[in-house]
């Protein structure tokens, strides 16, 4: 007997058949003498709607009400799956994430589990029961709700899976896996069999919505066996793990794009040591997280010094840089939110020169101009204007996967 963890997201959950669908999913595993956790995300746009609803009543609604709004979406979605169980006759639980057991810090909005304790859930399996949890949600050290970010759930469901110490940890979603790129953009994208963590976290981070990033973390940190699949097609998915068979295929895993993005570019800033840690460090200490950063090879006692920003985080790190200019001693600022990243992926780049070359090629060719490049050990990612974004993932796509597919 396996103890398999199931998450099913917004769309798997969006209306009374698809409820019943997932209800039979689940029950099938079940019946196959398993016991089984799934996880359950909010139905369709059900989230979307209660932010719209706050903002009608309180557009600056503090982070603790926001959560208590947010977080009873996904109580709908699981109490209407353990009906559904019922009427199929299988005994069965739905617990909200508190009563599950997660534990989180105090950042509504985008809180951290920092521990689950399994008494309950442990107790619930011991009486043969199929147990439903509300992903995305917990409660902090003040009896407060909170939730874990938008995709939260499936980091609910792999932390599950880590201290349960699942057998496996199913994500059910609306494609058949993870592919190498978005089927809906790429209609000759190619489903992968098996992704390594390593390339699904940067695939994940750098916009591909197939999976959470921070569930992909955990996934790694606690070796969870995890499989992407479809919760309609009933077709083998994608297998997640530490080290993927070696195969005939591209060096890369996958094409992303992410146009969440905004380049902020400061000028005239003074050719001195220690300009760049002022900078970071004050966006840092208001969190404000930085991605890309280029900086000019400076002329005379001058330099230039570009960056990339979450869209989100925009007004606030332009706020802060202009309250501190003169301590910062720069000219002028740029911010631009009309750009978008466009990354490949694969962990066998390293050793194989002219990747990026490649990437760079197909661009040219197409006549999509690069305004930042930033590169790591398995991914390079380009910044290019937000309405050459979906033709870039086409030609990138096209210029890697055509050629594998003529050499067979």
């Amino acid at each position: 007997m396996a103890l398999i963890v199931q998450k099913f997201g917004g769309s798997s959950v969006a209306d009374a058949a698809k409820i019943r669908n997932v209800a039979r999913i689940i029950t099938d595993t079940y019946k196959r003498g398993d016991q089984v956790v799934a996880v359950l995300s909010a139905q369709g746009d059900t989230t979307d709607d209660l932010i719209e609803k706050a903002a009608e009543i309180n557009p600056r609604a503090s982070g603790r009400e926001m959560d208590m709004l947010l977080s009873t979406g996904e109580q709908i979605s699981c109490a209407l799956c353990a009906m559904a169980i019922e009427a199929i006759g299988c005994p069965v639980v739905s617990l909200t994430g508190w009563q599950a057991g997660f534990r989180t810090d105090s950042g509504y909005g985008n809180a951290r589990i920092k521990r689950v304790k399994t008494e309950r859930l442990q107790e619930e399996l011991d009486k043969n029961r199929i147990v439903i949890v509300t992903g995305f949600q917990g409660l902090n050290r003040y009896d407060d709700i909170t939730t874990l970010g938008r995709g939260g759930s499936d980091t609910s469901a792999v932390a599950l899976a880590a201290v349960l110490h699942a057998d496996l940890c199913q994500i059910y979603t609306d494609v058949d896996g993870v592919y190498t790129a978005d089927p809906r953009l790429v209609p000759d994208a190619v489903k992968l069999d098996e992704i390594t963590y390593d390339e699904m976290l940067e695939l994940a981070t750098l916009g591909a919505q197939v999976l959470h990033n921070r569930s992909v973390e955990m996934a790694k940190r606690y070796n969870v066996n995890l499989e992407v699949l479809s919760s309609f097609s009933g077709h083998r998915g994608t297998k997640v793990k530490e080290v993927v068979k070696g195969m005939e295929r591209s060096h890369i895993s996958g094409v992303a794009k992410d146009k969440n993005i905004a380049r902020l570019a400061l000028t005239g800033l003074e050719n001195t040591p220690g300009v760049a840690f002022k900078i970071f460090s004050l966006l840092a200490k208001n969190k404000v997280n930085v991605d890309i950063i280029l900086q000019s090879i400076g002329r005379s006692e001058s330099k230039d010094i570009s960056f990339t920003v979450a869209k989100g985080d925009m007004d606030r790190a332009r706020q802060l840089l202009e309250e501190n200019r003169e301590q910062l001693g720069f000219d002028h600022i740029d911010v631009s939110d009309s750009l978008a990243k466009v990354s490949i992926v694969g962990a066998g780049m390293i050793n194989n020169p002219g990747v990026a070359a490649a990437m760079f090629e197909a661009l040219y060719n197409a006549g999509i101009n690069i305004q930042m490049i930033s590169t790591s050990e398995i991914k390079v990612s380009v910044l290019v204007d937000a309405d050459e974004a979906e033709r870039a993932v086409k030609v990138i796509h096209a210029r890697f996967y055509d050629e594998l597919a003529e050499q067979h």
